[in-house]
Parts: structure tokens; sequence; C-alpha cells
């Protein structure tokens, strides 16, 4: 039996959905989360706030996936990712609650109230110079309800990052609640890994049945929002299970799934054998085309080390893929693709350059939207594909470049490309490194 939202649920879910996201920084989740592993009562805190934060996430995309036009929204597989959302909102939004005495509430407040103005807790949050205000907002657009919702915004009350310890033992149902609910975002993780393939197969059911070759903007500008909030929703989900975890197995150099000193060098060395080896495997080459590492061993900085790799390996296997193509599978020494990697104030720079023949000025806005392939070279798409977060075909179904901006551009960073037709590709990765960008979801 498959699992259906009742008109009630789906009522529910359209009244969340006219709150707007609370974007958080990386730093504002290293400062919650940091020092000693977080007490007992800091956790419920935090399970608090993404129990009203991930179910108006979730019922903005639940609306966003019913609405979507020109009859996208009728397809098998959009409708199954619509169904997982809704099921994630109702098991989130169902999920008991303890019932606390008047003083642990009060002791859960205290720290907020004692150190007065939010400022002193928290840094504050910086805007990202790479994207447009509203450009990724993950609330759908509702006529006459935007101006409501601003001047009430419930999320003002809503804080994660008051942490929560007073050095006294806290009641053995906050502890309970805390692991039900961490159990509960493990669920809901899992359930929703295969979203970015499923998506995928619906736009390429929608372009058959249009016969269409490619999306228009509006498709595009829905999917940066739609995979952008999955981010976000992954980003919280992942970085509170860890946190829970923590508690018995802390970590010096990690906050969750936060690494304080992520080490450029190792991981760059780690894509660069990964990209090698899927380049040897696809093409069937004894030896890959080399990469030149061009990084002092000690640049280190604050970020999550799995959306790095992943746009270091999408972006890496695009450089391959190009020189391999360029130059022939017979050829016995491919040229050198160079990644150099720079350290500045505010951010710190990996530029990518290959000598893969470039591509030309006008398919370069191409290189950003889904599905960039034509309907029948696009591969067929493989349930397990999304199994994990990161894990790809050499030529995948025109996702990695657009994702990998999306990772770049979630915590304040960007990724550009400029190329010379006839020579190769340069490609520039830049990542923020004062973490002080809030997410672009408001």
């Amino acid at each position: 039996m498959s699992w259906k939202a009742s008109p009630k649920l789906m009522e529910m879910i359209s009244h969340y959905s006219r709150f707007p996201a609370t974007g958080v920084s990386l730093r504002q989740m290293v400062q919650f989360g940091g020092g000693q592993a977080p007490s007992t009562g800091t956790l419920f805190r935090a399970s608090q706030f993404l129990s009203e934060e991930l179910p108006i996430r979730l019922a903005h995309r639940v609306q966003e996936l019913g609405d979507l036009p020109d009859g996208l929204n009728e397809m098998a597989s959009i409708k199954k990712v619509k169904d997982w959302y809704a099921q994630s909102f109702d098991e989130l939004t169902s999920l008991p609650k303890p019932v606390l005495s008047q003083e642990v509430k009060d002791r859960l407040l205290k720290p907020a109230a004692r150190s007065g103005t939010t400022s002193q807790i928290l840094s504050q949050t910086t805007h990202n110079p790479s994207v447009r205000k509203g450009q990724y907002k993950s609330a759908p657009d509702k006529k006459g309800i935007e101006n409501g919702v601003e001047r009430n915004n419930p999320s003002s009350s809503r804080r994660y990052y008051a942490s929560a310890d007073d050095g006294m033992e806290w009641p053995p149902e906050l502890n309970n609640y805390n692991l039900k609910f961490a159990e509960t975002l493990e669920k809901i993780k899992r359930r929703h890994d295969g979203v970015v393939t499923t998506v995928a197969q619906g736009i390429l059911e929608y372009k058959r049945k249009r016969q269409r070759m490619q999306i228009d903007h509006n498709i595009q500008a829905f999917l940066d929002r739609f995979y952008m909030s999955r981010i976000g929703i992954r980003m919280l989900i992942g970085q509170h299970i860890a946190l829970t975890e923590q508690r018995q197995r802390p970590d010096p150099n990690y906050v969750g799934i936060i690494c304080t000193k992520t080490n450029v060098r190792e991981l760059a060395l780690e894509a660069i054998d990964n990209a090698r080896f899927v380049c040897e495997d696809h093409y069937g080459l004894f030896d890959a085309p080399k990469i030149q590492l061009v990084c002092s061993p000690d640049i280190h900085f604050m970020y999550v080390p799995g959306h790095l790799s992943h746009m270091l390996f999408e972006t890496l296997k695009n450089s391959l893929r190009a020189v391999v193509e360029r130059y022939g599978q017979d050829k016995e020494e491919f040229p050198v693709t160079k990644v150099v990697v720079a350290e500045g104030k505010e951010d710190i720079t990996i530029k990518i350059s290959d000598e893969g023949g470039g591509i030309p000025r006008s398919a370069i806005p191409l290189v950003w939207t889904y599905m960039y392939t034509t309907v029948d070279q696009t591969p067929s798409l493989d349930p397990d594909f999304d199994k994990s977060d990161f894990k790809a075909p050499m030529a995948g179904f025109g996702y990695g470049l657009p994702i990998s901006r999306l990772y770049a551009r979630y915590f304040g960073g960007d990724l550009k490309l400029i190329s010379m037709e006839g020579y190769g590709t340069d490609v520039y990765l830049h990542l923020n490194r004062l973490s002080s960008s809030s997410e672009p979801l408001q």
C-alpha cells in the first residue's frame, strides 16, 4: 500500500508554506555546536528549532511541486517526490512533544535571556555577492501572502543558536525526545536519497511527452530553487544527526558534519585520484591524463568536506573528459590539467585549467542548464545513482556543474567558468572562508 496524503494534511502543508524559511550560516552552526559536545538541553533546543523549520521548508517544496507549469506536475516521478516531501512533513509534525514543567521551560530559555541580544550569541550573517536577493527563495510566490508574512514573521522567535546549558541535569524525557527526533530525521534523510535522480527522471518524462530538447528558464529556475533548498534541508538534517552522534564520540576538528580545519590539499588530492580512476574506468585507459596540484599543505578553513569533495570531483571529471575526447583514447601523453589553490582574506579560490579544447561562447549558458544533453543521448538513470549524495558516472545527465555551483553558493561562494575555444577551459571555484554568509533561501 503506497502512502497517500489526506486532504487535512494538505491543508496543514498549505498553511506552513506561507511562512518564510530561516537561513543560517556555517559560522552560526559551528557556534551553536562548538566547544564540548552539545548538552541534552542545547540539543533539545535544536530539535525544537528544526521541528518548526524543516516542516516549513518541506511544505514549500510540496506546494511548488504541486504547482509546476505545463503539466510537469503531472509526471509520475514528480508526484512521487511530492509524496516523499509530504510524508516527511507528516512524520515531523506528528512526532509527540514531551510535556515539560515550567521550571524546565524556564531553564531552556535562560541562556538566551541572560545574554540579552542575539548579536552577542551569534555572529551576524553577510550577503553572498554572487546571488541576487530572492534568487533561490525557498517559499513559492503566492499573490498577496508575501506582505502579510513579512510583517508577522514567526521565524524571529525560532532560534536554533542559543545554547541551553546551566550545568544541571536535564529530565530524561528531553533525551528520549532528542533520540526519537534524530531517528525520524535519519528515516527522512534515507527516504530523500533518490530525490535528485527521481526529479531528473520526471524532467525526462516531461521532455519526451512534450518532445522538447531543452527546458525553459522557468523550469530551470524551479530546479535551481528546488535543489538549493534540498542542499539546505540535508545540511540541517545531516548536521543534527551528526551532533547527536558526537555526544558519544566527540572529534576535536568536527562540529557535526562541519570540519573546522578542512585541509584543502588533502581533499584536492583525493578528488584528483577519484576523477582519474573514474576516467580510466570509463574510457578503458591504462593511465588517465595527469593533474598537477599547486597548493600549500597548510591551507585549511571551516567547511563541509563532503560538499568540497563533490565540487572538486565534478569539475575535475569534466576537465578529464574534455581532454580525452579532444585527443582521443589512443594518445600516449595527454596535456596536464593544472589545479591552483590561492588563499585570500575573503575567499579560498581553486582554479582548474585544462587543455580540453574549450567551449564555444554561445554554449556557455547551456553548461548551467540541467539535463543539457539531447534526448537520445541521455543515459538511463540508475535508480541507485543517488544512494550516496556524491556518486557520479563519467558523463552524467547534465547535473554536475549546475549542482556544484549551488553547493558553492550555498555557503557564500561561487563557481565560474571561462573558456578559450580551441584551447581549454578555466573553472574558478570560490569558497567563502569567513563562513558568515547565510543560506540564500530568503
